[in-house]
């Protein structure tokens, strides 16, 4: 028999279950972790933001606006949003109990299913919303979390996505069990529930460690990979979720990468050979960034990171329609950072400048007043990026021709300092490259 350890909810709908399966092996075990039913297609959802010290209302609003398409992403409906001001978040239940009672009124009145709060959740404050809404309540990173593990494909993908859960779930254990122990302290007073979550806690660290164990192994069969590519100039797309990578990726390489308006279309690397005028080099497209993404996710992918880390040029992708792209540049910025990979040469590729006109110009502007608006954007990044930004529309097949122009440059530029023995071979005599 393969015994089952289910963390139970009040909600049954809602669980985490641990499967054993114990080999002949005294000591090897392997554990899966199902969370194919946390969130069902259609599923209604209502968003609950907090206003405090560090999130003004108009951030929250907008963090709330992602929040409801990395639902939307997940398969469920937005139904309403409910934020509150508060100096610092409940320490039981992160909202105040006005403002729970609200939110249960009308999670009972719509037959809401599911409640998604934007910032972390502790496992005690879940127990405690669970035990007064009387449904299942999941935070942002457990719905980035169940996004991953539905998009994960290789088994690289798929390890690094577990790992994240496990490293999330661990520390929300004694709050996942608090109902089950006795009340009180002192001697006799040791109940089954913590007995229960010890062995749990050890169940769960020996699985991070396995799975530690395997990203080693698929990590270093994939550097031996990249270290057979040979002397290529590697340029990385990077960029926020949903800027349109994929789809700039396909049109640069042309090569079918998986592309579609929803978050973390892409999880798993792909690199392509692409050729331009005779001049060769490795385009990867990797997963988004996004503001508030789990430190365990990150720290489970970067081994697929390493792309960024080990290119030569990086191409930041910029959705320049959406209304808080400069936040996004900060938050990719910044992630860059933490993998060390900040000081690499960028172009900033300003994409989906069809919409940015759609979005800000209307149909009485005179057409010398939208040429100077745009020359303002583009004379401003410029500036900002030292002279390495583009603007295109991929979808409308805009300014491919620079942005490819561009590429090429710099990475003959590149190859001219790294492997300077090479240039003859790739495009001829060395003073017929392009120094613009």
């Amino acid at each position: 028999m393969v015994p089952v350890l289910a963390f139970p909810f009040k909600n049954p709908s809602h669980y985490y279950s641990l499967t054993l399966h114990i080999p002949r092996l005294a000591g090897d075990f392997i554990i899966m972790l199902d969370k194919s039913k946390k969130i069902k297609e259609e599923e209604k959802a209502v968003l609950v933001g907090l206003v405090h010290k560090d999130q003004t209302e108009a951030q929250v609003n907008e963090y709330l606006d992602e929040l409801a398409f990395l639902a939307e992403t997940a398969g469920a409906v937005a139904m309403k949003r409910f934020t509150q001001k508060l100096p610092h978040p409940d320490s039981r239940t992160f909202v105040g109990k006005g403002k729970l009672e609200e939110i249960r009124q009308y999670v009972q009145a719509k037959e809401v299913q599911i409640v998604i709060f934007d910032d972390e959740l502790s496992g005690a404050q879940i127990n405690n919303i669970e035990k007064a809404l009387g449904v299942k309540t999941i935070d942002r990173s457990d719905l980035i979390l169940d996004i991953f593990a539905r998009r994960a494909k290789t088994a690289q993908a798929r390890a690094q996505v577990e790992l994240a859960q496990y490293q999330y779930l661990l520390p929300r254990l004694r709050g996942m069990w608090k109902h089950l122990e006795r009340l009180g302290g002192g001697i006799g007073t040791r109940g089954p529930g913590e007995t229960e979550i010890e062995t749990d806690r050890r169940i769960v660290r020996d699985k991070i460690s396995l799975l530690k164990k395997k990203l080693a192994e698929i990590d270093k069969q994939a550097y031996t990979q990249r270290k057979d590519r040979g002397e290529f100039i590697r340029v990385a797309l990077v960029g926020y979720t949903n800027v349109g990578k994929s789809t700039l990726m396909n049109l640069l390489s042309k090569r079918e990468v998986f592309a579609e308006n929803k978050l973390f279309a892409t999880l798993d690397t792909t690199t392509s050979k692409v050729v331009y005028e005779n001049t060769p080099f490795l385009l990867s497209d990797t997963v988004g960034f996004i503001r508030k993404l789990p430190h365990h996710l990150v720290e489970s992918f970067k081994s697929t990171l390493d792309e960024v880390r080990e290119a030569d040029i990086l191409l930041h992708v910029v959705d320049v329609s959406h209304p808080g792209y400069e936040e996004q540049i900060a938050v990719v910025n910044k992630t860059l950072q933490e993998l060390g990979a900040a000081e690499k040469p960028v172009l900033t590729i300003f994409n989906k400048m069809d919409l940015y006109e759609q979005f800000t110009f209307d149909e009485w502007l005179e057409e010398e007043t939208k040429k100077e608006i745009l020359q303002d954007l583009y004379d401003r990044w410029q500036g900002e990026t030292g002279g390495n930004a583009v603007f295109v529309a991929a979808t409308e097949r805009r300014n491919l021709d620079g942005l490819r122009k561009t590429i090429l440059d710099k990475v003959r530029k590149l190859y001219r300092v790294r492997y300077p023995y090479k240039t003859d071979f790739f495009y001829g005599e060395e003073g017929e490259m392009s120094d613009q």
